[in-house]
């Protein structure tokens, strides 16, 4: 369930609780008349079944609730309540699959804003890979491919096409970009810093990696995984189990790629620094389109839940 907290102007009230009275799978209205200060209105309160809560959310927004009060939404935990139960069983489809567009869209711009954390933890990612590369340590490469935060601006990417939103997928390609440019170009200097210190050496990185070549040769197996990868972790966004990115971020070569290039780059083997490219662009084409078809298969989806719904006698 979801807790829904509404601020209303006045003159708005009845139509916003007219409009939750009929929508399937709410519970626990209540009006509080001039409760609201800033802005000032009434304030309405009342739990939606996740699976109605799109619907009832766009809906507000089209009398203009988020123009001249409030929408605010939170998760609730526990739910004791025979009412509320009723309304998850009336609602359609399942809690699970359902989709909130606006909790998405606003999630993926959060994870796709070009930050001083988002670069930091970048940057470390492709250095802790480069580390991993070059001893052919694959729990190096795991580590670095879980605490990459790449997923973050891919889904913003995928959103941004579905939802036709531009100004989130300007934000989210800049993230992506400019985010492993810097990354790999801090590698590089991290690279010579290494081999200066005789850690690091261009026999180490042409040596029999057995371990971790996969980075710098891509196969058909690099695009397919991508393309699993991407769709459990578009789903994973969308269903609010954020645990499966964690299985995500693990699946995907992109950091790892990212670190092999420049490493190759810094020693001047053009081979390994294309076959590593190469990688990565797959990785990331293959996350962008899987996640895109999977939000494009839950929209038509959703949309034909509504319609079945809008044809229920009563609605």
């Amino acid at each position: 369930m979801l807790h829904v907290r509404l601020i209303t102007p006045s003159g708005r009230t009845d139509d916003v609780v007219r409009l939750i009275e009929k929508t399937v799978g709410t519970a626990h209205l209540v009006v509080l008349p001039g409760a609201a200060r800033n802005p000032a209105g009434d304030v309405v309160l009342c739990d939606v079944a996740r699976e109605a809560g799109d619907g009832l959310l766009s809906e507000l927004q089209e009398l203009g609730l988020d123009r001249e009060g409030s929408i605010a939404v939170e998760n609730i935990d526990l739910s004791l309540s025979k009412r509320a139960e009723k309304a998850e069983e009336e609602a359609p489809g399942e809690a699970a699959d359902a989709v909130l567009w606006e909790h998405l869209t606003d999630a993926t711009h959060e994870e796709s804003t070009l930050s001083v954390t988002y670069v930091s933890f970048i940057v470390l990612a492709t250095m802790i890979a480069a580390c991993g590369v070059v001893l052919d340590n694959a729990i190096l490469i795991v580590g670095a491919m879980a605490v990459g935060p790449e997923f973050g601006p891919l889904a913003g990417i995928s959103t941004s096409i579905v939802q036709r939103a531009p100004r989130l997928a300007l934000r989210s390609a800049v993230a992506l970009l400019v985010g492993f440019a810097l990354a790999m170009a801090a590698t590089v200097g991290f690279s010579l810093f290494m081999d200066a210190l005789g850690l690091f050496s261009k026999g180490m990185l042409e040596g029999d990696r057995p371990q971790t070549k996969f980075v710098y040769a891509p196969d058909a197996f690099s695009f397919i995984v991508a393309v699993l990868a991407g769709a459990a972790g578009t789903l994973s966004l969308t269903s609010a189990k954020s645990g499966a990115l964690v299985g995500v971020a693990i699946s995907v070569t992109t950091v790892p790629a990212a670190a092999n290039a420049a490493i190759a780059l810094s020693y001047g083997d053009t081979k390994q620094t294309w076959g590593s490219t190469e990688q990565l662009l797959l990785n990331l084409l293959g996350i962008v389109m899987a996640g895109t078809l999977t939000l494009l298969s839950q929209k038509w989806f959703w949309s034909k839940q509504r319609e079945r719904l809008s044809r229920r006698p009563g609605q």
